[in-house]
C-alpha cells in the first residue's frame, strides 16, 4: 500500500493458488496468451509522502517531520509533490512511448482525517480539503484508494478505537492483541459485524471524503478512473507473521458472541431442518442453538463432539509442497505427484520460497517452490504414500522425496497402507540439483470435518458483506459510475500459507459492481498464464493494486508485462515511487521496493530506468 510497507512482498518470488479449483485450472497445464480484452491500462504510480501531506496536522510538533513543500496553507495539497514525482519518470524524451497514460494512486488513509476536539472526535475539513485539492490542482488521471486496513495508520484516535473490544476481532481464546509484521504495526480490527464504532469512523471519514470530491466541477470529477475500496482485508490468526500457516495451535478469527449467533443463523439459511443438518454433518444435535463454530484439536483437546475438531487440512485436503533448482537450467521445471504409486496432479516449480533462498543464497531465485492441495474426503481411511517426482525432459524424472500419511475416520482403525503401484523409473539426480519434498510432514493424520468447510464459508461472508457494506456508500455518491476495486492480497502465492486462515476467497473476484484488484508480487507480476486467469476472475476488467517484480526488468521484459495485462483487462497497474530527494524528509526510510533511480534493492533502480523509457516523452499539454 502506498502509506506503508506491503504485508507479504518479503515471503514471496511466484505464482498463485487461489482456490483448489482454479489453481487446478492455471497449474495443471500451460496457458495460451490469445489476448480476450483491450483498452488502455492507466499506469497509476503511489507517491510515497502523499498520505503523509494530506493527514499532515496544521501545527507540526517539533518530533513529527517538518511539512513537505506544498501540503500546508490554505491551499495546500500534494499536487505539488506528486507532479513534481511523475514529471521526473516522465521527463521529455526522443523515445516514443507506448500509449500507457501516466497518471498516480492518490491514497487517503481514512482514519487519519479524524482530529480531536473536546472529548469527540470530528472529521478534519482541512485535511479533506487537501485530498479535494489535489484531485484539482493535478491534470492527471488517478486511482482513489480509500485506506483502511489492518495496518496502522499513526492515526490518534486508532489508541481510542482500540480501547472498545467491539472493534477487535476474536479467537476462541478471545480478543486478539495488537502485532507486527516486518516491524509493521497490526490492529485486529473486526470485520465480523458492521456495527462497530470502528466502522462507523471509516463511514464517517468515506462519507465526508465524497461530499467535499463532490463538489467539485465534472471536469474534475472525470479524472478519477477507479477507487479501490479499503485495502487488504481478510480474517486474522495469532502471531501474523508466524501463524498463517499450517502449524499446530490452530486460531483463526472470528469467535465474537455476534460472530457464534450470526454462524447458527447462517446454518439456518443452509439448512431447512436441524434434522437435514444432523444429516450431513453426521451428528444429533438438538437444535441449531446447540452448534458450536469448530474450535479444537481432537489431538490434544477433549471433544464433546466430532464436529467441534479443526486445523489446518479438517476442511479436506492438504498442501503437498517443496522445492527444487537445477543449476544453470534455463527451462522452466515441473513436478509430477503421485499418491499410492498414481499420478494425481503436475504442478510447475515457480513459486516463493524466500525462506530457501535465505538458507542457500547460490540459488539466486526465490521462484523454487511448488505445491498441489490434495482432496483427501473421498479417501479411504488409511495410510497412503506420496511422492514427488521432478520432470528433467519427458520420460526423464528424477525422485525428491515420499512420505506417508494417515487419512482417519471418526472411528480407531488399524492402519494400513493400500497395495501401490510401481513408479514410473527415475535416474539419478543431475550434479547441482537440490530439492526437497516438504509437506505434509511425515505421519501426517487428517480428519476431515464436515462442518468446517461451513465454517470457512461464513468466515469469507463476513469479509465480503464488510467489504459490500462500503461499496454501497460509494455507489451512492456522485462517483457510483466509477469503476470500484478490491485491494486485495493472494494468500495461496506463499506456499506456507493457508488461505482458510484468510478467509478471502470470495473477494478475489469480480462481483457485482465490486471489480478484482490485487497485489501483485514477484513472478505472478509477468506470467502469461497468470494474466489470464487475473482476466477471467476480473471478467475481463481488474486492477494491480500493487505491482513489485521484486527482480530487474529491462525495458523489453517490463514493456512486454505491462502489455499483456493491458490486452488481459487491466485497467491499472499502480507501484510505488519515491519522491525526488530533494522533497523526502530527512528522516524518511525509502520504501525496499519503491521504483527509484537511487534504490539498489531488488532491481528496482532498473525498473525505474524501464519504466521511464517505456513511458516515453510527456504528452503535449
Amino acid at each position: 500500500m502506498p502509506a506503508r510497507r506491503s504485508t507479504w512482498p518479503l515471503l514471496l518470488g511466484s505464482a498463485v493458488l487461489i482456490a483448489g479449483a482454479i489453481a487446478a485450472a492455471w497449474f495443471g497445464q500451460p496457458v495460451d496468451d490469445t489476448h480476450t480484452a483491450t483498452g488502455a491500462m492507466l499506469i497509476a504510480p503511489a507517491v510515497r509522502g502523499v498520505a503523509d501531506c494530506i493527514a499532515r496536522p496544521d501545527h507540526p510538533t517539533p518530533a513529527r517531520q517538518a511539512p513537505l513543500p506544498g501540503c500546508m496553507g490554505q491551499e495546500g495539497s500534494a499536487a505539488a509533490l506528486v507532479e513534481s514525482t511523475l514529471q521526473r519518470l516522465q521527463p521529455d524524451s526522443p523515445q516514443a512511448g507506448t500509449g500507457f497514460p501516466l497518471g498516480y494512486t492518490l491514497t487517503v488513509p481514512l482514519l487519519r482525517l479524524f482530529r480531536a476536539e473536546g472529548a469527540d472526535w470530528v472529521v478534519d475539513q482541512e485535511r479533506v480539503q487537501r485530498v479535494v485539492r489535489t484531485v484539482r490542482d493535478t491534470a492527471r488521471p488517478l486511482i482513489l484508494f480509500l485506506s483502511a486496513s489492518y495496518f496502522a495508520q499513526q492515526a490518534p484516535i486508532e489508541q481510542v478505537l482500540l480501547e472498545d473490544q467491539r472493534n477487535l476481532a476474536r479467537t476462541r481464546d478471545g480478543v486478539l492483541p495488537p502485532d507486527t509484521y516486518r516491524g509493521e504495526t497490526l490492529y485486529p480490527w473486526s470485520m465480523a459485524r458492521t456495527d462497530t464504532p470502528i466502522t462507523a469512523r471509516r463511514i464517517q471519514a468515506i462519507q465526508a471524503l465524497l461530499a467535499a470530491l463532490c463538489a467539485l466541477p465534472q471536469e474534475d470529477l472525470a479524472k478519477i478512473q477507479g477507487i479501490t475500496l479499503l485495502g487488504e482485508l481478510h480474517q486474522l490468526a495469532p502471531h501474523f507473521e508466524s501463524g498463517m500457516g499450517f502449524t499446530p495451535f490452530y486460531r483463526v478469527t472470528d469467535y465474537g458472541p455476534a460472530s457464534e449467533v450470526a454462524f447458527r443463523d447462517y446454518l439456518r439459511q443452509k439448512f431447512t431442518t436441524i434434522e437435514e443438518l444432523n444429516a450431513a454433518m453426521g451428528e444429533s444435535y438438538p437444535g441449531f442453538g446447540d452448534v458450536q463454530p469448530p474450535s479444537r484439536d481432537l489431538r490434544t483437546e477433549h471433544l464433546s463432539r466430532y464436529t467441534e475438531h479443526i486445523d489446518s487440512f479438517a476442511q479436506g485436503s492438504v498442501p503437498i509442497s517443496g522445492w527444487s533448482w537445477i543449476a544453470g537450467s534455463a527451462e522452466a521445471l515441473w513436478v509430477q505427484v503421485y499418491r499410492d504409486g498414481s499420478l494425481i496432479g503436475r504442478v510447475p516449480v515457480n513459486q516463493g520460497r524466500l525462506d530457501v533462498l535465505q538458507a542457500k543464497p547460490e540459488l539466486g531465485s526465490a521462484s523454487t517452490g511448488w505445491r498441489l492441495d490434495m482432496d483427501f474426503r473421498s479417501l479411504p481411511a488409511g495410510l497412503h504414500r506420496i511422492s514427488a517426482l521432478l520432470e528433467l525432459a519427458p520420460g526423464k524424472l528424477v525422485h525428491i522425496g515420499s512420505k506417508e500419511i494417515a487419512v482417519m475416520g471418526r472411528e480407531k482403525q488399524i492402519l494400513r497402507l493400500p497395495p501401490q503401484r510401481e513408479l514410473p523409473a527415475t535416474v539419478p539426480a543431475p550434479p547441482g540439483m537440490q530439492a526437497s519434498l516438504d509437506m505434509p510432514p511425515e505421519g501426517q493424520s487428517l480428519h476431515y470435518n464436515p462442518l468446517v468447510p461451513l465454517w470457512h464459508a461464513f468466515r469469507r461472508q463476513q469479509v465480503m458483506d464488510y467489504l459490500r457494506l462500503f461499496d454501497g456508500i460509494v455507489a451512492q455518491s456522485c462517483l457510483r459510475t466509477v469503476a470500484r476495486y478490491t485491494h486485495q492480497m493472494l494468500p495461496g502465492v506463499v506456499p506456507g500459507w493457508d488461505a482458510n486462515k484468510f478467509a478471502l476467497d470470495d473477494t478475489l473476484r469480480t462481483q457485482g459492481d465490486i471489480r478484482l484488484g490485487v497485489d501483485l508480487h514477484g513472478s505472478v507480476t509477468h506470467d502469461k498464464g497468470f494474466a489470464k486467469l487475473l482476466g477471467s476472475l476480473g471478467q475481463h476488467a481488474y486492477g494491480i493494486t500493487e505491482f513489485i517484480p521484486m527482480r530487474a526488468m529491462d525495458t523489453q521484459e517490463l514493456k512486454t508485462t505491462l502489455q499483456r495485462h493491458a490486452m488481459r483487462g487491466a485497467r491499472f497497474l499502480t507501484f510505488f515511487l519515491e519522491p525526488p530527494l530533494e522533497e523526502r524528509p530527512v528522516q524518511a526510510v525509502p520504501y525496499a521496493f519503491s521504483f527509484d533511480p537511487h534504490n539498489p534493492q531488488f532491481g528496482s533502480a532498473q525498473l525505474y530506468r524501464a519504466m521511464q523509457e517505456i513511458l516515453g516523452p510527456a504528452p503535449a499539454q
